[in-house]
């Protein structure tokens, strides 16, 4: 039931991201430079505000109020997106929207750890992701259809885009139910001791995380990249039709897969994967290399995203959960602030090429990294 909350909102926030960077550039006159941080500052809100949620979860013992209000927050913000007169606006309700990600993610990753059983936790985030991805290609698609129906209008889309968003919020507040527990509330989630408590294997898992979102940068990026091309502003949005399909069909086989094999060999895969992405999307500059990069980057997140969420609650305790997943999300949204933001700098300065070069450098010093901080996560999970 969570999986199709997220898929409900995934559908509303996909219509309107798929098309926001190209209405940025030719409607509104933005630079390259203001989409990256844009993005930056959208997803550093939502981890910033994710470790407050998360140790608020954990101080009240409660997942599914703090949840829910994400999500209620999320679907009210939507109507401004077609409202929005300018840049400025569109800040403003793209900042608001990711408070309301920002408030659900954490509790509701949380409460998914809270209901599934040890053994099955990557299958579970896993299959968690597949339904939030589904989501996010069956937005775009939609948004490809109301772009063709009704001319390019841009705001009619939007507009659309706020029913699926409002059912989300329905589906979570009378579908999904909190089971009982004998956790114990944590008495102060953010103090020193608490950070203490979740260990070194658990902040080590935030390092590999922080490696990670720097050797990836926003998806906005993949959408300039088509338009530079020279697609269509109809078709831009099968950009994120083609990435989240390749992303929906492999995060369930990839979480069902970590829970049987060494979980550090399929991050070091991810990471391979995401070098290749890059590669193709910097050195083959038609539409059958943007739909392989397209491909490969959609894979590497499915590899990897899932994966690195059952890490997170395989080693946090569980009363600190919440809090824990507020860590993780706070510090690779920083990392996702400085990756666009550079991207979007190296784009103006030097074109996709240069972008999609540095994305690749940043992947391979990535795995460098993993391979070196890693070992002691594999051996953790031979254990």
């Amino acid at each position: 039931m969570l999986g199709f909350v997220s898929m409900l909102m995934d559908i509303s926030s996909e219509m309107i991201h798929a098309l926001l960077p190209v209405y940025l550039v030719t409607v509104l006159g933005a630079s390259t430079l203001t989409v990256g941080f844009i993005e930056g500052i959208a997803e550093a809100t939502a981890a910033i505000t994710k470790i407050f949620s998360g140790a608020l979860s954990d101080w009240l013992g409660r997942r599914k109020l703090l949840a829910a209000l994400g999500y209620g927050l999320a679907a009210l913000t939507k109507p401004l997106f077609p409202l929005a007169p300018s840049i400025g606006w569109l800040v403003v309700a793209r900042f608001i929207d990711r408070v309301g990600k920002g408030i659900r993610g954490a509790p509701r990753d949380a409460l998914v750890a809270d209901i599934a059983p040890a053994g099955l936790r990557g299958a579970s985030f896993g299959l968690r992701q597949s339904l939030d991805t589904i989501g996010a290609f069956v937005g775009p698609l939609v948004a490809i259809g109301l772009m063709w129906w009704t001319a390019d209008h841009f705001v009619a889309v939007f507009w659309v885009a706020v029913v699926p968003a409002f059912l989300s919020f329905g589906l979570i507040t009378f579908a999904v139910k909190e089971p009982d527990s004998s956790r114990e509330p944590a008495k102060n989630p953010l103090n020193a001791a608490a950070m203490r408590q979740l260990g070194s294997m658990y902040w080590r898992v935030v390092a590999i995380g922080v490696v990670f979102t720097l050797a990836r940068f926003s998806e906005a990026f993949l959408i300039l990249r088509a338009q530079n091309i020279g697609l269509n502003a109809m078709w831009v949005p099968a950009v994120l039709v083609l990435m989240n399909i390749a992303y929906a069909l492999s995060a369930y086989p990839a979480g069902v897969l970590a829970d049987r094999i060494n979980r550090n060999a399929l991050l070091t895969l991810g990471l391979v994967v995401l070098a290749g992405a890059d590669l193709v999307l910097a050195l083959l500059p038609n539409l059958p290399g943007l739909a392989i990069g397209v491909v490969l980057w959609g894979l590497h997140m499915g590899l990897t995203q899932g994966l690195l969420s059952a890490l997170v609650a395989d080693t946090a305790p569980p009363s600190l959960r919440g809090t824990a997943f507020g860590y993780f999300n706070l510090f690779t949204g920083l990392a996702m602030l400085a990756a666009s933001v550079i991207a979007g700098a190296l784009w103006d300065a030097y074109g996709p090429v240069g972008t999609f070069l540095a994305g690749l450098g940043f992947a391979l010093a990535a795995l460098v990294g993993l391979l070196a901080a890693g070992k002691g996560l594999a051996m953790e999970n031979k254990s």
